[in-house]
């Protein structure tokens, strides 16, 4: 798998996320662990993960898994980019050292053998992942059946804005594939999304942007992030309808760029005397 990565690397065909986020571990702090979690809290509805099996797919930096497992869920982290996997190994290392309730692994979701073995969870985790994969729609369809009766589904995904998301696709393809074109694009849409949004948060008090993460590297993310595809929150709704699951939250970035987030339920099994 590691060679699969290099190769896709290579070839221009894949961002090292692994790398970004080996940077963003450099400004790691409580506050932004403590986002973190306040963000899991917020949108899963519940204070505590004690009692519950959580599992991050494509974890990246490993902040989620970490604030899951504050949180005293039993985690499992994979990432198909072993810098990323890297990354979630030195979170543990300095925070849970030689802790058997927290597991990580290089892997892929779009390995359907390689998902079985770890069995159902609680709470199945892929905040803005799966759109990287090359394969998206087979990507979720893999992740449906990890779900345990009760349990949840917390995913994310790029909006589709029709042709920006066209023109975002060719500035991806490229910016992977020249060191010049990437210098390139950086300076020239520094002021579209990175001035605006640190500005914002400078005025506001806010420098370290939602979620814990940072505004600088998800800038980097966003123009590098390859493979790249997008959906419209009315097809992910439907096709997790299609196989038994409840929309409980639903968050769009408005029709604008960005991440439309969603909880999905997988409801209980019914049984003779109701559900169960």
């Amino acid at each position: 798998m590691a060679e699969n990565h290099r190769a896709e690397v290579a070839a221009g065909n894949r961002f090292r996320f692994g790398r970004n986020w080996a940077r963003f571990l450099e400004q790691m702090n409580e506050e932004r662990i403590l986002q973190a979690r306040l963000s899991l809290c917020r949108t899963l509805g519940v204070e505590t993960l004690a009692g519950k099996t959580f599992i991050d797919v494509g974890c990246g930096s490993g902040l989620f898994s970490l604030a899951a497992r504050q949180l005293g869920a039993q985690v499992v982290s994979f990432d198909f980019d072993p810098e990323s996997v890297a990354c979630a190994k030195k979170l543990k290392q300095t925070f849970f050292k030689a802790d058997d309730a927290w597991q990580i692994c290089e892997g892929s979701v779009l390995d359907g053998k390689f998902l079985t073995e770890f069995g159902e969870h609680d709470v199945v985790y892929s905040w803005g992942v799966l759109h990287h994969t090359g394969h998206m729609w087979q990507a979720l369809d893999n992740l449906a059946p990890m779900v345990r009766p009760g349990g949840r589904l917390f995913i994310a995904l790029y909006n589709d804005q029709g042709w920006v998301s066209r023109y975002w696709m060719l500035v991806k393809r490229f910016y992977n594939r020249s060191r010049i074109f990437a210098l390139l694009a950086v300076i020239a849409h520094l002021p579209y999304p990175f001035l605006a949004s640190m500005t914002v948060r400078t005025l506001s008090g806010r420098l370290t942007a939602e979620r814990g993460m940072s505004a600088w590297r998800d800038y980097l993310d966003w123009l590098g992030g390859y493979p790249f595809e997008v959906s419209r929150p009315e097809e992910v709704f439907s096709f997790f309808r299609k196989r038994g699951f409840v929309l409980s939250f639903l968050k769009t970035c408005g029709g604008r760029q960005g991440c439309n987030e969603f909880v999905f339920e997988r409801p209980l099994l019914a049984g003779p005397g109701g559900a169960r």
